[in-house]
């Protein structure tokens, strides 16, 4: 896996005790719609976005909203925090039963949108990302790598129709063993 880089953001909390990461939630983002550089995403998550940038970042001010990772159009990789900590990147969500997924959730957003094929670097890098994470926390399969939408149907669109699982999974069947960094 490429190098992860690391740009701390404030937006995150201690995750409850007891709550075992058993869920990965995917997610596609990009700012202002339809623009795929990192900045503004980058600022969003950092609490830093300046909303007269886009008439679209008027309701960004003082939205408090982290992932823990981002992948790139080119793959490459950011980590805003730790694995560890809750990022508050699902909001208002459900998944088998149980409430607020950012108490047991890994929250990847990945640069895109509705109407635009993600990239291979993408899904590459996802999958190891993915895979990364399966192995330090064994609880989570292929199974427990969900989208937005799945967690907050109705709610959010996300990673949406230019997502294609099958080719993910595919990718991720194919990443067996890595040799990984603490992230």
């Amino acid at each position: 896996m490429q190098t992860v880089h690391f740009i701390p953001s404030k937006h995150h909390d201690a995750r409850p005790q007891g709550k075992t990461i058993d869920l990965i939630v995917l997610h596609a983002i990009s700012l202002p719609p339809g623009d795929f550089g990192s900045h503004h995403i980058e600022d969003l998550f950092l609490g830093i976005i300046d909303p007269s940038a886009h008439p679209s970042f008027r309701n960004l001010r003082d939205m408090r909203v982290s992932a823990h990772f981002l992948v790139n159009r080119e793959g490459g990789i950011s980590q805003f925090v730790p694995v560890g900590r809750r990022a508050w990147h699902a909001g208002e969500s459900v998944w088998d039963g149980r409430n607020n997924c950012n108490d047991y959730s890994v929250g990847i957003e990945m640069i895109g949108d509705e109407e635009t094929a993600f990239t291979h670097a993408q899904y590459r890098e996802t999958a190891r990302l993915c895979r990364v994470l399966m192995q330090r926390f064994p609880s989570i399969d292929r199974h427990h790598i969900v989208g937005h939408r799945d967690v907050a149907p109705g709610r959010k669109w996300d990673p949406g129709a230019q997502w294609d699982w099958s080719r993910f999974f595919r990718s991720l069947a194919r990443i067996r063993k890595l040799d990984t960094e603490v992230l």
